[in-house]
Parts: structure tokens; sequence; C-alpha cells
């Protein structure tokens, strides 16, 4: 199935020519059609057609498309035994809180094929955030592994009545010598391998369409809790194609002989489409670690001979600050690309003249599936542009007090956004779901303006939202947190600049009278327990009184400003 560029989400002619399009190669390519499927339905092609090509290599272990999709169908085969998946009308969810291990693409795979869909969990939520997106989507099936500290959290869920069953898989399958969680003897703790090799052939898979759910991405809510973002087979299947399509145009890798460094986590979008979804369709191997670590890239590099590592800028900072990275052999890279939050213009600087190899990004997000611009290999006289528009994606600017009015070249307005790679809305937030959208386009929160050669910019967010490492964060959230310490009155989170994740939080507070102030290190053994560690703050400042708005209410915007006029006052405590 395939879907014009030229068409809106409505289906509706889209005005043509876009601005962008003259910044294609011979001003060709925007509109190539876009092929959507199913996840499943590309996953099984590649299988066929790679068969004993390397799919992932993990550990020093080389695991082949034929192997992989065998494990696929096994553990779908076990799912559905265990009653999982789609039955008739009725949907099932599974929640996975994994690592990067094999064990992801083999349960999100299999999940996927049952006809399920799959909530993603990350290792890095706090207790409450995990309950909250178990009782949201309906998970009551969590499959974990025995890696690290993971199993402990997925057994408390269970304990807690948030999920009926936990499925692990066994990381010793895999080798190294890690540390490893003891899987309890439970009749609700199943190990994953047992229940492969017990699970029955089947005969015939549940049908999947591609209008149907293949995710709940959760991403975090300015309001509250993380709302679910609905990605369908149809979403995610359009933004892979998408990147392959603007990558092609690009004359950019080649299907089949790549390997891709995997060290971004699978359970974030930006790694699960460009790696996961992406290098498996292409028949490409994914070099794949639980963690990053420079020394273990560059082995990847100059042994293994990666030819693309997508990261995110904490990522490349880290490179560039390497000791002697300017003597390292990364003449086997053909693609740096960098995502997950804006790449400081200084780095990616520093990082060319050191290496001589140029760092690409781009902008996206978890509702775009995240394919949104990228930045041409042409364009060398753009400092900290976003780039333009990938094949199949419209982009517009519109007025910041009326999302219907669409603004011209050069002028500043929230980011909006349709194409089939994006969401049709939240889950269960139908209220929230009207308000992201305006004329079939999704409102982004971002602002910035498009120049006369249609690259866009970015100057600001319209909501609060803090991009740390790659990572969402959401002031809010940690606000509300805060404020459950006894001693604090009231508090402000904004976010700073951070030399290494690119921004960072920083707490503002008011103290209740006869309290003393605490240490940043204090503050941060309070929140551990109920933040993830990408969430707490990095600096915390003290204030007599917090800025207020004319009408009383406590003022952000206050504190934004002050901090870009480098006035900030009080005492700080790093």
């Amino acid at each position: 199935m395939t879907r014009s560029r030229s068409a809106g989400c409505d289906g509706a002619a889209a005005p043509r020519p876009f601005v962008w399009e003259k910044s294609y190669p011979d001003g060709r390519g925007w509109d190539t059609p876009i092929a959507i499927s199913t996840v499943t339905a590309h996953f099984d092609e590649s299988v066929a057609r790679n068969g004993s090509r390397c799919a992932l290599m993990f550990r020093d272990r080389a695991i082949s498309y034929d192997d992989l999709g065998a494990r696929v169908a096994k553990a779908a085969a076990a799912f559905l035994h265990l009653g999982l998946g789609k039955s008739g009308a009725e949907q099932g969810c599974i929640a996975l809180y994994l690592p990067n291990t094999p064990y992801h693409p083999i349960a999100f795979y299999a999940a996927l094929k049952t006809g399920a869909r799959v909530v993603h969990l990350s290792p890095l939520d706090a207790e409450r955030t995990l309950l909250h997106k178990l009782a949201d989507s309906g998970a009551r099936v969590i499959v974990t592994t025995d890696a690290g500290s993971l199993l402990p959290m997925a057994l408390k869920l269970a304990e807690a009545g948030a999920v009926d069953t936990v499925i692990v898989g066994e990381d010793e399958a895999f080798g190294g010598a890690i540390p490893r969680s003891p899987i309890p003897d439970a009749p609700h703790v199943l190990r994953l391998s047992a229940l492969m090799d017990e699970a029955p052939v089947v005969e015939r898979w549940p049908p999947v369409r591609p209008e149907d759910i293949a995710l709940l991405q959760y991403t975090g809510g300015t309001t509250g809790m993380p709302k679910g973002a609905v990605l369908t087979h149809a979403n995610l299947t359009a933004a892979v194609a998408m990147y392959d399509a603007w990558f092609t145009i690009q004359k950019v890798g080649t299907p089949g002989e790549d390997r891709v460094i995997g060290v971004l986590p699978l359970f974030h979008i930006y790694a699960l489409t460009t790696i996961l979804l992406r290098q498996i369709g292409n028949g490409n191997t994914i070099l794949l670690h639980m963690r990053f670590d420079v020394e273990a890239v560059l082995h990847d590099i100059e042994v293994r001979r990666a030819t693309q590592f997508p990261g995110v800028p904490t990522m490349w900072i880290a490179l560039a600050n390497h000791h002697d990275i300017d003597k390292r052999d990364l003449s086997s890279l053909k693609q740096c690309l960098s995502g997950g939050a804006s790449l400081p213009v200084e780095i990616a600087a520093r990082f060319k003249q050191l290496t001589g190899l140029t760092l690409r990004g781009g902008w996206g997000m978890t509702e775009t599936s995240p394919a949104g611009t990228r930045i041409p290999e042409s364009c060398e006289n753009k400092p900290g542009t976003i780039g333009i528009p990938m094949p199949g994606v419209e982009l517009q600017v519109v007025a910041l007090d009326d999302s219907s009015r669409a603004l011209g070249i050069g002028e500043v307005g929230e980011l909006r956004v349709r194409g089939p790679n994006v969401t049709s809305g939240y889950w269960n937030k139908p209220e929230e779901t009207a308000a992201a959208f305006a004329d079939g386009y999704l409102l982004t929160g971002d602002v910035g303006y498009m120049d006369e050669d249609g690259y866009f910019f970015i100057v600001d967010r319209k909501k609060d939202m803090i991009i740390s490492g790659g990572y969402n964060v959401y002031p809010q959230m940690i606000e509300q947190a805060i404020y459950e310490h006894p001693a604090v009155s009231e508090v402000l989170v904004v976010g700073v600049p951070d030399a290494y994740r690119g921004e960072a939080a920083k707490a503002f507070i008011a103290l209740r009278a006869g309290f003393e102030p605490f240490s940043i290190e204090q503050l941060r053994d309070f929140l551990s327990s109920r933040l993830g560690p990408h969430e707490l703050p990095s600096t915390l400042e003290f204030r007599a009184a917090l800025p207020r708005t004319p009408v009383g209410k406590l003022s952000k915007l206050d504190l934004v400003l002050e901090l870009r006029r480098g006035q900030a006052a009080g005492p700080a405590h790093a």
C-alpha cells in the first residue's frame, strides 16, 4: 500500500511546490511515494530475504536473520499460548521493560505478530510512572530480563497488583559476566525460554492490518503524567519508508552492507525506528550494546568497521572530548547521525575539526514516529538549522495566537506537521488529542521559522519541556515531586544549559518558615524514588520568593528571561 507525498492526511491535495523542494538534489524527491505496510510483514519479508546474514551482534555473539525469525515465531507462539494477542476485535497489550538486549527485538516483533499492541516502559522510569503507564495502557503482562536490576522492579509491580504475569528473558543465554537478579519460583513468574520450548506450533497467525495499533509510546505530559502516543503499523512503516527514501535521495548508506552501532535505547522512538525497524528492514547488522561506552563504540568503528552511528548529542560530546579521538581510525564511518535533542553547533564543528566527519542532525517527535526533518548532505552554511522536511512530511509555521493562520518565510511561530507517520492522538486522552491538532496538522509546541530555502530553525519551545541527554523531561512532574518535600513552600523548575546533556533541570525553591536550605545532593536523594535519574535536577537555588504574574500566579517566564540575561541572583548549590 502506498500514499502519495503530495496528499495530506485527509487525502486532499496539498499546494505544490513546497519551498523546501528546491533544496532537494535537482529539486526532486520529496514526493516519493511512501510504502505503508505492517511491522510484522516488514520483518517477515526481511527475514526471508536475508536468511543467513547477521542481524544482531551482541557480546560477540551473532544472531542471523533466520535465527532471529525463528526466535520471534517461538516467542509469539508462547504469547498466544498464554492467551495474549489479538482475539476478534479485542487487542491485547504487552509491556516491554527491557534494556538493549536481543530480548527486545524478539519480544517486540513477537508481540506484534500476535496482533497485540506494545507499550514501552523505560528502565529510567520511577515506580509511580511505571504504575501509571501500566494502568493507562491496560497491559497486564510485563516482559523483562534478569540482567541488572529490572527484574526486582518488575516483581514489585506485580506485588502491587499492576501486572498479573512477569515473563523473564534469561540473560545468561547470551554470555557475559554481568550482575543478574535471581528469578523466583512463583506461579506468576515465567521464564521465556521455557515458554518458547513448550509453545505449540502456530499454523495461522492473527490478522494484522496497517491501521492496527502497534505501539503506545509514552511521552510526558506538561500537565501531568505521561500520555501514550498511538502509533499504528502504518505510522511506523511510513516513518521507515521516509528515512529510506531520504537516504536514497542523499545517496548515503548501502542496504544489506551497513553495520550500525546500536547504543541508543530501543525503548526510545528514535532508536526503535532508525536502528531496529529500519536496519532490520534493510538487512543490515546491528552492533547492539546495553549501554553507551566510548571505548566500546570506538572498538565497533575500528575493529568491526561500523559504517553508521546514530547517537544523541551527549554521545557526540563524549567522543569529541575523548583524549585521543583525533588519532583514532574512524575511516569506516559513512554516517554520523545525531537526534533526540538539539545538537550544539560548536560540538558539530569541533567534532569535524578533530575527525573530519560531519554530524548530520534533524528534528522529530515521538508523535511523528519520529520522522520529521533532516539536514541534507549538501548543507554547509546554515548553522543551527534542523534541516528540511523528509519525503512526505509537511511542515508549516503558524501564528502563536492562531494555530490555523499560516505564516510566511522568516516569520516566527509554532511548527505544525502532518504526514502518514503522524499519530492520530493520545491513548485515553480525547481532550488532549483534540487540542493537539489544527486543520489536520499536529501542533508540535516548537517555536521557529522557515527561511527562503525551506530550511527550518527552532528558536524556543512553546511548552516547558526540557530535553536532557536526548530524553524528554517535564518540569511540572519534577515540581510535583519536589512539593512533597516537607521544607518546600513553592518551586519552579526550568531548563538551563548543560555542557554535557545539552539541557538540565534547575529547581528554584522558596522554603517554608522555620526550615533551613539543603544541598542538591540531599534533594536528589529525596527525589530518587519519585523520579527517574534523567529527571533529577542538576542545580538548585533558594529564593526568598519566586516571581509572580500580575494576577498572582508563579511566573516561570520571568525566571527564564532572567537566566537568559545572565542576571540570576541568589546563592546557588551546585
